[in-house]
This record gives C-alpha cells, structure tokens and sequence, in this order.
C-alpha cells in the first residue's frame, strides 16, 4: 500500500506525526476533564490549553469555543440551537451548496419555523449576491421574525470560498444571523472569525491532518442557543457529556502545526493537474478563490464511479465530486446548483491534496487517469 496515492484530504486526511504523539501522551492517563483529582485536573488543562490555541487560531474569544464531536454536531448544534432556543429563529435561509449535515438539520427543522428557504449560487459556486440582497430587502423582521442565513466558508466539492465578510453586513443590516461552516477551511486557510463577521461558525480537526471525532462550534459572546446534549455541566453547560480529551489535545496540537502557507503551496499541484486535463473537461470554481488543495472537473462519459474504481485500482484514493450514500453516487446538488448537467454531475471527480501530497503528485495522477480516459474516448468512438 505503501505506493498508493491518497487523494481524498477533503473527505479525511491522515493523521499528522506531531497530533498523534499528543494524542497518545493523552491517551496513557485517566482522562475526565469533569473530575476534581490530580487527574482530572490535568484533563481539564488539556481541553482548555487546546481550547485557548484553537481560539487564538481564529481569533476568536476563548469562551466562544464549544467542542463537539465534530463538524455534522457543530453544524447541528448551531442550526437547530438557534431556532429552538436564543434568538428564536423563524426562517431559515440556506446556501445551495451546502453540506448535507446543514440541509438535512434545515430540513428536520422545517417545523420549527416559518419557511426554510434556499440562496442560489453564481455558475462559478459563489453565493449569489445579487439575489441575496434583493431577497433581504424584501424581509421585514418585525413581521417575518428573526432569520439565519447559512453559508460554508469553503466547499468540501469544489473548493470554492464564499465572500463572507461581503455577506455579513448585509445580514446584520437586515437584523439576521449568520451561520458559517468552516469545517473544510480550518488550518487551509486563515480564518479570522471575529474579522468574517459570523455569529456562529463551524470546525472540524480530520480535513486538514487532526483526528476525526472531534470538532467545534464558535459562537459570538452573548449569543444563547439551545443545547442538544443535556446532561452535566460540561463546556459551560453547551454541550453535555464527558470530553473527548485525546480528541481534544489532538485538535489543538492541529492549530498549532497546520499552516495555511504550506497548503498555498499544494496550489501549484492542483493547477498542473488541472492545465494536464482535455479542454473538454470542466473544471467547477475555476473562474472563483477556491481552497488551494481542490479540483473538481468532470470529464463526459466517464462515469464517477468508474474513475473512482479504476483509479483505485491504479493506486490513487479519489472520489467523485458527488455525496456517496450506502456505497452509491448521487447526483451531486452542489454542481446541479452551479449549473451541471445531469451527464455532468455523474461524471464529476474531486482530486483534493493534502501535507503529505508528494512533489510528483499532478504527473502520476494525470498519467493514470488520462491513460483511462482515452480508453473510455476509444470505446466511445468504436
């Protein structure tokens, strides 16, 4: 296995060197932050130095920080937390290329509010300002209630990130709340949570190199929101049950050796990868500021599942650029909201690099996969 090709950073990334050992040093004592012994204690100064390093990350206030256990609670916990409890939401505006942890909540949620409704996006996968400002224009708070608008910072298919300081004073102006998933920009790119403008945002550690199993919701001071876990009095009674501290450690040991500039860097593999391909392929988010590691393209013809088995056959892990769902691909939501055809979106692959990406990644990749294109090109024409 040792000459296989790992591609897929954006569904998970391995585990880096340097979180693993704080991992393990955590993980070889009694560790429950809640307990009052020696023990205890020492659990507790891990949860909080990591909290304390994560905060500063994002800049944000150390007390904003909610550890969960990972990015689908975070995203839960925020989305459902406001509507039920704090501000007491009555519409719940989403992105169109949101992740399905945001739109399944939304749409369990459409109950608990008045309407649930949908922002478009630009053919280029960036949330579409034109509509949203004429939607909030016509909003009336006083009437409509309270709303939350929902928007990722980076998409996990495309890459493409949204303007999120463009998009925040046009929510405040209109009296609403913005919910920010940033669980695929976390240590890719630099975050500055109070600069973006987000009531509340999102994070994840296993995209860019931490453990899985953990995450966090950032939420603006002051903010109340509703608790999902109820129980004892962990993180300040946000959320109830005992601390994944390993997890926890590992999260803040990623804040500390994730850069940015070195995920900068992986851009020049991307672009080779991409100037390699046929100019029949389309590459989704070209035209927009996309995560530096993501590619995205689909190639008529060759079906998604079919380039993800013989790819994998070949040695490289990639996946199509659609959510898999009990082992089948379906048509992916986020590139029929960008415009795609539905041969299209079944011929969609998403290639994302990571820290461990080798130097020759974008020759071996293209080397592969052109060579089974051009036999899907030669049964085509025969």
């Amino acid at each position: 296995m040792s000459d296989r090709l790992y591609l897929d950073h954006n569904a998970t990334s391995p585990l880096r060197p340097e979180v693993r050992d704080v991992m393990v040093e955590a993980l070889a004592a009694p560790r429950n932050a809640s307990s009052v012994h020696a023990e205890g204690r020492a659990a507790k100064a891990l949860v909080e130095g990591a909290r304390k390093t994560i905060a500063a990350r994002i800049n944000a206030p150390v007390e904003s920080v909610v550890f969960t256990a990972g990015g689908t609670e975070a995203d839960t916990l925020a989305l459902t937390g406001l509507v039920r409890g704090g501000p007491n939401v009555r519409c719940l505006m989403v992105s169109a290329i949101e992740h399905s942890a945001v739109t399944a909540t939304a749409e369990a949620l459409h109950r608990d509010v008045d309407r649930v409704e949908t922002v478009p996006v630009t053919e280029a996968g960036v949330l579409d300002l034109a509509a949203l400002e004429e939607r909030l224009a016509s909003y009336d708070q006083a009437e409509d209630g309270p709303f939350l608008l929902s928007v990722m910072l980076a998409n996990n298919e495309t890459g493409v990130i949204q303007p999120i300081a463009d998009i925040a004073p046009m929510v405040w102006k209109a009296g609403g709340y913005l919910f920010v998933d940033a669980v695929q920009g976390f240590g890719k790119i630099d975050i500055d949570f109070s600069a973006l403008g987000a009531d509340a945002m999102a994070l994840s550690a296993h995209k860019a190199g931490g453990p899985p199993g953990v995450g966090a919701l950032v939420v603006k001071p002051g903010l109340s929101f509703a608790p999902l876990l109820r129980g004892g009095g962990q993180e300040l009674s946000r959320r109830a049950g005992t601390e994944n501290v390993a997890g926890i450690a590992g999260f803040g040991a990623l804040a500390e050796v994730a850069e940015p500039s070195a995920y900068e860097e992986l851009s020049g593999l991307r672009d080779a990868i991409e100037a390699a391909l046929p100019d029949s392929v389309r590459i989704w988010g070209k035209d927009a500021k996309r995560l530096p590691n993501t590619s995205c393209f689909s190639a008529r013809g060759f079906q998604s599942e079919t380039q993800v088995m013989v790819m994998d056959l070949a040695g490289f892990a990639v996946s199509s650029g659609s959510a898999c769902s009990s082992g089948k691909v379906k048509p992916s939501p986020v590139l029929k909201a960008m415009g795609a055809s539905e041969i299209e979106t079944k011929s969609s692959l998403r290639v994302s690099l990571g820290w461990d990406s080798p130097s020759d990644t974008a020759e071996r990749f293209i080397a592969a996969w052109s060579r089974d294109y051009q036999r899907v090109l030669e049964r085509s024409a025969a």
